[in-house]
């Protein structure tokens, strides 16, 4: 029965207990042994040889003696254990440790997050990954801020297209706030994914092209801004104002879905008229 907070050091050894015991040698790739085994799972050793460290250090780890892994170590025990991604999360966890970056970045839609964005219409709605690449998009959302599939794939990019295509610099009646809230969410995204090199060359074409993106990364910054509202210019209808609302999946964290939905009545009067074109 659990009657209390969380206790990080024995939990950390239960969990690292616990998966070392279910692996089988073969699992892994190690010979099988001739020696009986009296308890399930790998050796203690042998978990040891996998991840690189000694045995010492899994001995005192399962035994809850006051241990702290670093990264580098909970990296190595959850490959050595071959733990599924959740797994590896709670890992870290539990050695309040920050993740490393997985490598596999998002650059397309998830196929089951793509039908939703259709599906959420008639609300202005598209999907977007971690550094702004704008990977989805419904009708209702190409007819409030551009048609994306007339730009080439290189262009499909929130903050690129604020900063430097001649529509849609102009559309923020606040400008200068939108790029300062892009400029605190990109750099929060650059420390997440430091190997991610697109994100690093989006970030340096707007530092060399744009005064106002370099004045703003300068101030060091760093904000996900996951609520609120903006107001636009549009060539069509006039002024508008839109409330947002940015979610992330479970199953797809790297992937932000950003709604739109009209912040008063003149708004939805004026997107509707939109939408009925």
């Amino acid at each position: 029965m659990i009657t209390s907070t969380v206790d990080v050091t024995h939990e950390l050894a239960a969990f690292v207990r616990s998966r070392r015991e279910r692996l089988d040698p073969q699992d892994v790739g190690l010979p099988a042994s001739r020696r009986t085994r009296r308890t399930p799972g790998l050796r203690r050793e042998e978990v040891a040889e996998l991840a690189g460290i000694s045995v010492d250090y899994i001995v005192r780890l399962e035994q809850a003696r006051g241990l702290r892994p670093s990264a580098d170590v909970v990296e190595a025990l959850a490959r050595a254990l071959r733990l599924a991604p959740d797994e590896r999360a709670y890992l870290f966890g539990l050695a309040r440790q920050r993740p490393r970056d997985t490598g596999k970045l998002a650059t397309t839609a998830a196929p089951s997050l793509a039908r939703l964005v259709a599906d959420l219409s008639p609300l202005p709605a598209m999907l977007m990954n971690h550094r702004y690449d704008i990977l989805a998009w419904n009708d209702e959302m190409a007819k409030v801020l551009l048609d994306f599939g007339a730009l080439p794939p290189s262009q499909r990019n929130a903050m690129w297209l604020c900063l430097m295509h001649p529509e849609t610099s102009t559309l923020y009646e606040d400008r200068e706030r939108v790029v300062r809230e892009g400029v605190a969410h990109l750099r929060a995204a650059w420390a997440a994914h430091p190997e991610d090199q697109a994100l690093t060359d989006l970030i340096t074409e707007c530092l060399s092209r744009d005064a106002e993106f370099a004045r703003r990364w300068a101030e060091q910054d760093v904000k996900v801004n996951g609520r609120g509202h903006k107001t636009m210019r549009h060539p069509d209808i006039g002024t508008i104002t839109v409330q947002f609302e940015t979610l992330t999946p479970l199953q797809d964290p790297e992937q932000l879905l950003v709604i739109y939905r009209a912040a008063d009545e003149e708004t939805q009067t004026a997107m509707d008229g939109l939408r009925a074109r």
